[in-house]
C-alpha cells in the first residue's frame, strides 16, 4: 500500500485521468474530492464489499431437494397431530349429538 501525505488542496492523480484532491480535513474525517471519467465506477469500500458479498451469495446454490423433502417433511409432521385432534373433536360431536 502506498501511503502518502496531502493537505487540504492538494491532489494525487491515479494514472492520467483520475484526480484526488482532499477537500476538507476534520477531527473525525477527511473529504474527499473525485474526478474521473464517467466510465470509471466509484464505490466506498464498504458499499463495494456490500455488492460483492451479495453477488457472491446469489451464486450459492439455493436448498438442494432433499433439504426441501425434509423440510416438508417436518412441517407436515407437525401439523399432523393437528389434524387428529380436529378429527376426534369432530368425532366427540358426533357421538354426544346422537
Amino acid at each position: 500500500m502506498l501511503v502518502l501525505t496531502r493537505k487540504s488542496g492538494e491532489s494525487l492523480m491515479l494514472g492520467e485521468d483520475i484526480e484526488i484532491t482532499v477537500v476538507e480535513v476534520r477531527k473525525d474525517g477527511v473529504k474527499l474530492g473525485i474526478d474521473a471519467p464517467r466510465d470509471v465506477p466509484i464505490w466506498r469500500k464498504e458499499l463495494f464489499d456490500e455488492i460483492a458479498q451479495a453477488n457472491v451469495s446469489a451464486t450459492q446454490p439455493q436448498l438442494a431437494k432433499s433439504e426441501l423433502d425434509k423440510l416438508f417433511t417436518q412441517q407436515h409432521q407437525q401439523q399432523e397431530p393437528k389434524d387428529k385432534v380436529k378429527e376426534r373433536t369432530r368425532k366427540e360431536e358426533n357421538t354426544h349429538g346422537a
